[in-house]
Parts: structure tokens; C-alpha cells; sequence
């Protein structure tokens, strides 16, 4: 689909042609805004994903299905599919290693097939966050080789990374201003002015790729620093016997108090990102203390939990082996079937360890992703009364519903529990961070 509003090529002087590569939380959003205006594919090597795009559903729930049904998106696994396209926007997974080291072979895999269709006056804009440096050191040279064309003569570059926070329903792409930058000035306004066509809150055109890549990593590094130190003061309260949301309600009444909650940090974003300015920062030769630093106090969160509730059913005469204990909520957060990354199954494999028999429950994830991403069986609900502790790990909406009585009700008698997020009200042997 195509409209006057359309945003030209300024190479080709025509509405620009645009092909998603990566179609989850970051890349559907995007194809079906981009689809109001302009001709767009939607490209992913899975191919039940896009089957079931074609019949209108979407497992991220992030874009519903009336919309989905309307967008005008070609959904396809095809490459050939993308050969009359001349703006590509990689918008795939960047994770990390078991090393926590930066793994780009998703990253690799998109730049040879954005090479194997891009020609004379294409455009390929990343949107996958990376360290600075990567898009022209590592993705450009990939597509140069695979075209045979030549980078800022022949094709060019942009970057513009994404800001999607699953789940969220107040902030979704049109309302969060996009940072952008191209490798040339006339790309980098090119850039600007597509996303602007979609993104109502507004553009930023930082002044090269490697400004707005650093941007990015910089945002989720500060924010993962900043729950590490909440982190820490939950380690060091929890051992003084002071609760720590007393603490923080108390602190919160100073205006300039910066709101952070101790928590599981995983996902996609918080719990990898730092890994990516850490990594580039020891290549050029400078160790990273604090993020590092923060980085084990929130990896560590998800041990501590299962030490705590092993510790507290010790102080009852109780072992961990051959215990039932219920994890509530295996998402990374709260009302999303978002599992990537997730630090709840640090709590399951070290209670698993210590033999105890860990239920989960989790009504946003699918059983089968699960299975095949952790390895785990979950039950389709908990039985009353049965388990030894319970573990109230992510904040669903269906937990908070309810309610403090129902959740006790689950245990057995002098049942602990750990309420992770806080969201019950606090009784006497309640454990939480």
C-alpha cells in the first residue's frame, strides 16, 4: 500500500519500497506502521510465525488482530521476495552468548540476505541494538561483499534503534521518539523523515550511526545500574531485617528520589545490552567496574530468591528436597508472554538443584515455548493446598486479581512465601526483596 504520504527514496526519487527482516516485538509493530503509507514486506525465516501472521496472529500480542487483518503487510520467508525493495530495516534479535559475549550471527544472517537483494541506491537501516561501531565495522562490510556494491556510492546505511518495551500498552512506536542517523547527510535526513512519518512523538537525528548506537546501550545500561543499586540495598536491608519497600516508600517522599524497584532483571533489553558497551569498552583496551559490577548483582538476583526460600523453610525444620515448591510467572515481566532472557529460571534450576519439585505457572506463556526454550512442563493451574513454598515471581495481572487469600490458599500450613514484586500485603514470615 502506498499514499501520498509516502516518504521518497531520495535515490530513486520514488515512494520508498520497505522490507522488515524480523518480525517480533520490534519488527511487526513496525511493518504494520510503515504499511499505512508505504509498500512493505515482512520477512522472517520461521515459518510457523508467518503462517500465523497470515491468519491474523500475532503470539507477542502486540499488535491485535483486527489491525494485524488490515495492515497490508506481505508477509513472506521468500528472499526472493525482497528483490524489488529498496529500504531494508533489520530489526532482529541480538543477544549473547553462554561467555555473555555479543552473538551477531542473527545479525550476519539478515546482512547476507538484505546483500542478496539490495541494488544501486538502496538504503539498509538497523535497528537492532549493538555497540558502537558494529553497523559499519560489522553488518555494512557483510552487505558490501554479499551485493558486490560499494558502501555510500553505490548503497548506505542508517541506524535508528528500537525503543519497544513489551507489553506496554502507553508507550508504543508512535509515541516514543525515535532516535535516528544515516551515513551521509542526505541519508541521515532520508532517515529521519521516514521514521517521522510514523513516530507522532518526534525524531532525534544524532549526528552518525555510532552516536545512536552508543544512545541506545547507554539507556538500558543506566537503567540496569540503577536496579542493581536498588539490588544491592535489598541484599544489605534484607540481612539489617529492615524491609525494603518501607524503605523505598519512606525515600520516594524526596522529590528528586529516582523511583527504581529491586527485581529479576532479564528480557531482551536490560539484562543483554550492558554486555554490548562492556565487551567493545575491553576491546579498546578499558575494564568497565561499575557495569560489570551491576551486571552480578542482578544476575545473581534470581539464586538469591531460591537461597531465601530454601534458608526459610531450613528455619522450619523443612528441606528443600523433596519439597513442592510454586513458582507464579516465568515471563521477564508482568502481563507479556515475553520469556526471553527471563530470570525466573534461575530460581527454578537452583531449587530444582536442591531437589526440591518446582511447579510453574504462568497463564501468559504458551506451553510449548516453554518446552522447548527451558526445557519445563508448565501446569495449566496450581492445587490447593499442596506446595511447601510458593514463589511469587512475575506481577500478572491474573496474580494481583487474586488476591492475598487466594495465593496463601495454595500453600500448605506454615507455607513460605516469597513475594518477588511485592504486590501482597505483607504478613508475618512473608519473604520479599
Amino acid at each position: 500500500m502506498t499514499s501520498s504520504s509516502a516518504v521518497p527514496n531520495p535515490f530513486t526519487g520514488a515512494p520508498a519500497r520497505i522490507a522488515v527482516l524480523g518480525l517480533g516485538y520490534v519488527g511487526l509493530p513496525l511493518a504494520v506502521a510503515f504499511a499505512r503509507a508505504h509498500d512493505v514486506v515482512g520477512f522472517d525465516i520461521d515459518p510457523d510465525r508467518i503462517r500465523e501472521l497470515k491468519e491474523g496472529r500475532d503470539r507477542t500480542l502486540e499488535v491485535e488482530p483486527e489491525t494485524l487483518a488490515g495492515a497490508g503487510v506481505g508477509f513472506t520467508t521468500d528472499p526472493g521476495a525482497l528483490s524489488d525493495r529498496d529500504v531494508f530495516i533489520v530489526t532482529v534479535p541480538t543477544p549473547i552468548d553462554a561467555e555473555k559475549r555479543p552473538d551477531l550471527s542473527a545479525l550476519d544472517a539478515a546482512s547476507r540476505t538484505v546483500g542478496g537483494a539490495i541494488r544501486p541506491g538502496g538504503v539498509v537501516i538497523y535497528e537492532s541494538t549493538v555497540y558502537p561501531g558494529a553497523t559499519e565495522e560489522i553488518c555494512v562490510p557483510v552487505v558490501a561483499e554479499t551485493s558486490g556494491l560499494a558502501f555510500n556510492l553505490d548503497f548506505f546505511a542508517g541506524y535508528s534503534p528500537e525503543r519497544a518495551n513489551p507489553g506496554d500498552k502507553a508507550h508504543r512506536l508512535a509515541d516514543i521518539v525515535k532516535v535516528t542517523a544515516g551515513s551521509t547527510p542526505q541519508v541521515a535526513a532520508f532517515v529521519d523523515a521516514l521514521y517521522r512519518s510514523v513516530a507522532s512523538a518526534g525524531t532525534h537525528r544524532a549526528s552518525s550511526i555510532r552516536v545512536a548506537e552508543a544512545a541506545k546501550v547507554i539507556e538500558n545500561t543506566q537503567r540496569d545500574l540503577n536496579i542493581a543499586l536498588i539490588n544491592e540495598f535489598a541484599l544489605i536491608l534484607g540481612r539489617l531485617g529492615i524491609d525494603t519497600e518501607e524503605v523505598l516508600a519512606a525515600a520516594r517522599t524526596k522529590w528528586n528520589f529516582l523511583d527504581f524497584r529491586p527485581g529479576l532483571v532479564g528480557g531482551h533489553c536490560i539484562g543483554v545490552d550492558p554486555y554490548y558497551l562492556t565487551h567493545k569498552a575491553e576491546a579498546v583496551g578499558y575494564r568497565p567496574e561499575v557495569i560489570l559490577a551491576g551486571r552480578r548483582i542482578n544476575d545473581g538476583m534470581g539464586a538469591h530468591v531460591a537461597r531465601e526460600v530454601m534458608a526459610a523453610m531450613a528455619a522450619k525444620g523443612r528441606s528443600p528436597s523433596g519439597a513442592r515448591i510454586l513458582v507464579m510467572g516465568l515471563a521477564f515481566k508482568e502481563n507479556t508472554p515475553d520469556h526471553r532472557n527471563t530470570r525466573v529460571i534461575d530460581i527454578i534450576r537452583t531449587l530444582t538443584e536442591a531437589g526440591s519439585s518446582v511447579d510453574v505457572w504462568d497463564p501468559w506463556i504458551a506451553a510449548a515455548d516453554a518446552k522447548s526454550e527451558y526445557g519445563l512442563q508448565l501446569i495449566e493451574a496450581p492445587e490447593a493446598g499442596s506446595y511447601d513454598g510458593i514463589v511469587l515471581a512475575v506481577a500478572h495481572r491474573q496474580f494481583r486479581e487474586m488476591g492475598s487469600e487466594a495465593v496463601r490458599a495454595l500453600g500448605r500450613l506454615g507455607a513460605v512465601i516469597f513475594d518477588v514484586k511485592s504486590i501482597l500485603p505483607k504478613a508475618d514470615g512473608d519473604l520479599r526483596l
